[in-house]
């Protein structure tokens, strides 16, 4: 504040000493007058031809981002561009006549704190500047919502940033340079050309690439493409290029200042986020070589960036007049490049290699031609008012008024194309498309947005793989299914586990009054044949999947495996466990009325053991069944590789079909865990059609083997029949006559022992 308020008083003082000169200026023009007009008219005349000759200047300001580090230094080469069009203005008669222009200019280094400092020094610092120019969109952005306190109208070269459209915030803002906005309908149009409906984007944080990048988004709701992601970083890329990848995006678009391009390149190539799966769309305004620069920023060489980036795609505004036709300045664009290029040379301000700014330096010159017309218009509407241009001061809104209508209505034919502004400022123009194909860059293609005309050139796009990428992964899903040899195998192994459950059936009845059967209660054994030949053909339903029976009659399915098994299982479980219960009893009756009559227990009893268990299962079954019934549901799995013969973008995703219900774990308790092996179908089916099987297996093996064994051994006692066996008071009678003749010969040697004494 002390600064500007010292160069404050410095400028009053000369604004003083310089009206006095002014004033001394007036009275010895007065006398001088006088002097001449007696010394006749013909000196008078040639007085007013001098003064004529001699046109009076008029000062422009500009900030030129010629040095630093980041953002865009384009001031290197649309500097001799704007000095070329200065030159061309103040050669011309018929334009300005009775002025000249002047250009002030200082580096912003496109950074806004330094830009602002220097705008300062430009507006403070004798003479009054009419008009301003500027580039780097954060610079515009400051500057031109400054400009706006001192009435002053900014014209950029090099601004892209749709926010400058803000009219509210940038009123007196107009640019040669389109809005970035332009490139995002070309955009769209190329995701529809090559079916593309998923992108990412991928941007720095600068207010001119994420406004940008909030407008496409928007576009691309209303075009049905998703942005699977939008990432920023403000210097190192790593992480946002990371989360590209694990976001599977194949079409990215990316938004960032050249020297971020290359730490963003350098590492997409360490990711392999690049080939003939991934298509980059980038800015246009890039110089043609910007990827062989080393700097600080990457470690990457110029064959690695070059590999990264081929096949990539820019979009531009049309930056260079297409036509042969001669432009405003009386040259064709082609004949511009040539002198352009020539003072490049002169100047030495190549070094081997183009300027940054080369292709904006069209703009740049049309951006002076823009203000020379504006203000050639703007004198002529003033001498109606009897005013005067020079008498503009920063609190003089009536000539910047005029200067704004001027600006606003300019139109002309520049060597960058049409030059007109919108009402929002911005620059109308067609965008061009290009690709970059062995490191150098080909026109594919231009396109007009409000005409939505797609003009295409004689060079193909060119892609590695022969077509356009993917937009995504194709995923190709797979349901798991029991393989059909384990199917089989277990079936199989099922069905021998029925035909001997029918065998042992056919064993019980033959061999039903023999002892050995008739002890182990053979309708309880009967019972737990037939549940395990229920418990068997559970195991057939268990392998029936998607490859078997449609998705309408899974549920069915579903429903019938629980009604199966439950039943299998209680019948199995009740005959045994009516068994145990029943010897359970014999013995504690046996010890407590070792002497006593042991009461009759009856078959009903065994059988209601069954039966209850039977009921329970019935009734859980038919709550689940009615109220929340299984149902068929879908399990996903990770994607896994495809075979070695399937295409790259191919990912296979496993599916397996589970029966459920909503309160799955409700109903059936603790069952098998399948966060183990439930991603395995066939494991998950071995495992239960094993557990069933041997289940089943061992208890045929531990029921009926002794038995068979017993009766081969004692061919005898197959025909000790006793009768009907069905009673079990029959049995309790043999185990008391057993107990009476154990006592009875406990009996007959005491008294073998008393005759021995006696005698």
């Amino acid at each position: 504040m002390v600064r500007v308020k010292k160069r404050f008083i410095l400028t009053s003082s000369t604004m003083l000493y310089l009206l006095i000169m002014k004033i001394l200026l007036v009275i010895i023009g007065q006398a001088d007058a006088i002097h001449h007009s007696h010394m006749g008219g013909h000196a008078h005349h040639r007085v007013v031809h001098r003064h004529i000759r001699e046109p009076k200047e008029l000062h422009l300001a500009a900030v030129f981002p010629m040095q630093g580090h980041g953002g865009w230094l384009g001031g290197q080469g649309c500097l001799p561009a704007a000095l070329m069009a200065l030159e061309d203005v103040n050669n011309r008669t018929d334009l300005l006549p009775g002025y000249k222009l002047r250009l002030h200019w200082r580096d912003s280094q496109c950074n806004p704190g330094k830009a602002a400092s220097e705008m300062y020094d430009l507006l403070y610092d004798f003479p009054t500047k009419l008009m301003m120019l500027g580039g780097c969109s954060i610079v515009s952005s400051t500057i031109g919502e400054a400009a706006k306190m001192w009435n002053l109208i900014v014209v950029s070269y090099g601004s892209s940033s749709p926010a400058l459209s803000n009219r509210k915030r940038f009123p007196t803002f107009f640019r040669t340079h389109p809005s970035a906005t332009i490139h995002n309908p070309t955009r769209i149009k190329l995701f529809n050309m090559f079916e593309w409906s998923r992108i990412a984007i991928i941007q720095e944080a600068e207010e001119v690439f994420t406004s940008t990048g909030v407008d496409l988004e928007a576009r691309c709701k209303e075009a049905n493409i998703e942005v699977v992601s939008r990432v920023n970083f403000i210097t190192d890329p790593t992480d946002a290029v990371k989360t590209l990848k694990r976001q599977d995006a194949r079409i990215i678009v990316g938004m960032f200042y050249v020297a971020a391009a290359r730490r963003v390149f350098c590492e997409a190539f360490r990711q392999k986020i690049f080939g003939k799966q991934y298509v980059w769309l980038l800015i246009g305004w890039y110089e043609d070589d910007w990827y062989t620069i080393q700097d600080k920023g990457h470690n990457c060489t110029t064959e690695e960036l070059k590999q990264a980036l081929e096949g990539h795609i820019t979009t531009e505004a049309l930056m260079l007049y297409k036509e042969e036709n001669k432009t405003i300045s009386g040259m064709t664009s082609k004949t511009f490049m040539d002198r352009y290029i020539q003072t490049l040379e002169k100047d030495n301000n190549t070094n081997g290699r183009r300027p940054e700014g080369f292709q904006e330096a069209p703009l740049a010159y049309d951006a002076v031609w823009a203000v020379a017309l504006a203000l050639n218009k703007t004198i002529a509407r003033l001498r109606q008012r009897e005013e005067l241009i020079e008498r503009f001061t920063y609190t003089n809104k009536i000539i910047m008024g005029e200067l704004w209508k001027a600006m606003n209505a300019t139109q002309f034919l520049g060597v960058s194309g049409y030059v007109s502004f919108s009402a929002k400022g911005d620059r109308m123009a067609q965008t061009q498309i290009e690709q970059m194909i062995n490191g150098a860059y080909y026109k594919i293609g231009y396109y007009d947005y409000p005409t939505d005309d797609y003009q295409k050139t004689s060079f193909e796009p060119q892609w590695i793989d022969g077509k356009p990428p993917q937009d995504r992964t194709i995923i190709k899903t797979t349901l798991r299914t029991v393989s059909l040899g384990l199917y089989a195998g277990m079936t199989s192994v099922a069905l021998l586990g029925i035909l001997w459950a029918i065998g042992l059936l056919i064993f019980n009845w033959v061999f039903r009054h023999s002892r050995y059967i008739a002890w182990s209660h053979p309708s309880c054994n009967n019972i737990l044949l037939i549940g395990v030949i229920v418990c068997q053909f559970s195991v057939a339903l268990l392998g029936l999947d998607g490859q078997f029976v449609d998705v309408t009659v899974y549920p069915h399915i579903c429903q019938a495996r629980a009604w199966l098994l439950a039943s299998g299982f209680s019948l199995s479980f009740g005959s045994m466990f009516s068994k145990i219960w029943r010897v359970h009893r014999l013995a504690t009756k046996a010890k407590a009325e070792s002497k006593a009559e042991i009461q009759k227990i009856k078959s009903w009893k065994l059988y209601s053991v069954v039966g209850i268990l039977l009921a329970i299962d019935l009734v859980i079954l038919v709550f689940w069944t009615v109220m929340d019934p299984m149902q068929r549901k879908i399990q996903i799995f990770p994607h896994e590789d495809p075979p070695g013969d399937i295409d790259e973008d191919v990912k296979i995703q496993p599916e397996l079909e589970l029966c459920v219900s909503k309160h799955h774990n409700v109903w059936l308790g603790i069952m098998y865990s399948y966060k183990v092996i439930g991603s395995q179908q066939d494991a998950c089916f071995a495992f239960v059609a094993l557990a069933i099987i041997f289940c089943s297996y061992i208890s045929m093996t531990l029921v009926f083997i002794p038995k068979i064994t017993e009766l081969i051994r004692r061919p005898r006692e197959r025909q000790d029949c006793r009768g009907p066996t069905d009673n079990i008071s029959s049995r309790e009678e043999e185990e008391r006559l057993r107990r009476l003749q154990i006592e009875n010969e406990a009996l007959k040697k005491q008294i073998q022992e008393v005759t021995q004494i006696n005698d």
